[in-house]
């Protein structure tokens, strides 16, 4: 408790502060916008009944990031500026207090623009050298091609990792979203620990035997290498348009009611949440169909950031799943093992009532068309005072450890569950014997 004051405290203290620095930054009339669609103000609302009714009046969803107690933070593109002053809305810039969206001379001269998160070619590297060290254990499996050109890999790590055995699959899938670098690395670092503690630790030798575990870190390698190269707030791929905007929200392109209505995702292809043109129209998302449905997956996850939560189906409605109980549990169960490692807390629950409305996304997908366990885990920070899309490096290791405890528990209950389903149909097949050899006796 006392913790959780002093956070309150400080939160409190930074947006008091952030107040008086902006305070002669509020506008409510027209500004000399940049021509350039990719420029960007941050920009914060109050948080009132009309505010929230205009916003969500929108022709199409705004780049929200984080929202307060008392105000509403966007990353505004010039027509969304002109939007909220069209609407009235008064506004208050931020940019000075965040990350530049542009990356600096200096950086992209001292780590490339990233550090030590991944870049598309280091993780390519990494995979192949990992491939290359325990061939018995992990391969590499080319899904094809992005926009661009830059290969889709999943690793799949299995004792018998060239066969396709008649075990559960479990799919971890990373950066859907170009700005969620972090979201690379725990699926990464998730296939790495498997891989070099096979021989080491017992748990992890029993999983990798019982089990087919495919890792894709990167989804979305185009729109990465643009987010680290030149417009750090980039989140969708690299599509060129038809009114020459750029790029397809990923992860409104997949197939389950895909485009059911405009506010969980967007048609206008200038939208941050543009759903493409058609369901699967992009070669990423059709990489990861393709994959999914050669297996049986048990489970999945889908890496994202930020807010720190654990999100399952729905997102497209506001009405619960058939097997809600089961998929709360599981997403209970591991927010408990998250906060067991380094006491950090993920809230969980129904993505459309947790966050917002979305269709076409990667977990009702899985979800509706297969019936498993899906889930998008928003990854730390709370907040974009925290870090938001800007966690530091020393962020990456803890995050992942706390994120493997529940990957290794949800791949154990899939398992379990797997091998559950199997001796009931045998138990079932063996009852139904006699009934069989009756059967034939009268036909005789």
């Amino acid at each position: 408790m006392k913790e959780m004051a002093e956070k309150k405290l400080k939160f409190s203290f930074l947006l008091n502060f952030i107040f008086f620095l902006g305070a002669s930054s509020v506008y409510a009339f027209p500004l000399s916008l940049h021509s350039n669609p990719e420029e960007i103000e941050i920009v914060s609302i109050e948080k009132n009944p009309i505010s929230l009714a205009i916003l969500t009046s929108t022709p199409e969803p705004l780049d929200f990031i984080m929202e307060t107690e008392s105000r509403i933070y966007l990353v505004a593109k010039p027509q969304d500026l002109n939007f909220l002053l069209s609407s009235g809305l008064i506004f208050r810039l931020e940019t000075p207090f965040f990350a530049p969206a542009r990356p600096s001379k200096e950086m992209s001269l001292t780590s490339g623009g990233n550090g030590i998160y991944h870049s598309y070619n280091e993780l390519i590297a990494d995979l192949k050298k990992l491939a290359e060290k325990f061939p018995s254990l992990c391969r590499l499996e080319d899904l094809g091609r992005s926009l661009e050109g830059r290969q889709i890999l999943a690793l799949k790590i299995s004792d018998n990792v060239n066969l396709n055995e008649p075990e559960p699959g479990f799919l971890f899938l990373g950066c859907h979203h170009a700005r969620e670098w972090i979201s690379v690395e725990v699926p990464l670092y998730l296939g790495l620990y498997l891989v070099e503690n096979y021989a080491l630790n017992p748990r992890v030798q029993n999983l990798v035997n019982e089990a087919q575990i495919w890792i894709i870190p990167l989804v979305n390698p185009d729109g990465l290498e643009y987010s680290i190269k030149f417009y750090r707030y980039w989140r969708k791929n690299r599509r060129l348009n038809s009114d020459g905007s750029f790029g397809v929200d990923l992860n409104r392109n997949y197939g389950f009611n895909w485009g059911i209505d405009n506010r969980g995702s967007s048609p206008n292809p200038a939208s941050e949440t543009y759903r493409g043109m058609a369901p699967f129209s992009e070669p990423e998302t059709r990489a990861v169909r393709d994959l999914f449905s050669n297996y049986q997956f048990q489970a999945l996850i889908s890496y994202h950031s930020y807010s720190q939560i654990i999100l399952f189906p729905w997102g497209f409605t506001v009405t619960p799943a058939d097997k809600y109980q089961l998929l709360f549990n599981l997403a209970k169960r591991m927010s408990d093992l998250m906060a067991s490692v380094h006491g950090r807390r993920y809230d969980f629950g129904q993505a459309s009532t947790m966050l917002y409305l979305t269709n076409g996304d990667t977990t009702d997908w899985a979800y509706g068309t297969r019936g498993i366990p899906a889930f998008t885990i928003e990854l730390p920070p709370v907040d974009i005072f925290h870090g938001g899309f800007f966690n530091s490096e020393r962020d990456i290791q803890p995050i992942f450890e706390e994120n493997l405890a529940a990957a290794l528990d949800l791949i154990q209950w899939g398992i379990d569950n797997y091998k559950f389903a199997e001796s009931e149909t045998k138990r079932k097949e063996k009852n139904l014997i006699p009934l069989i050899i009756q059967r034939e006796r009268k036909i005789k």
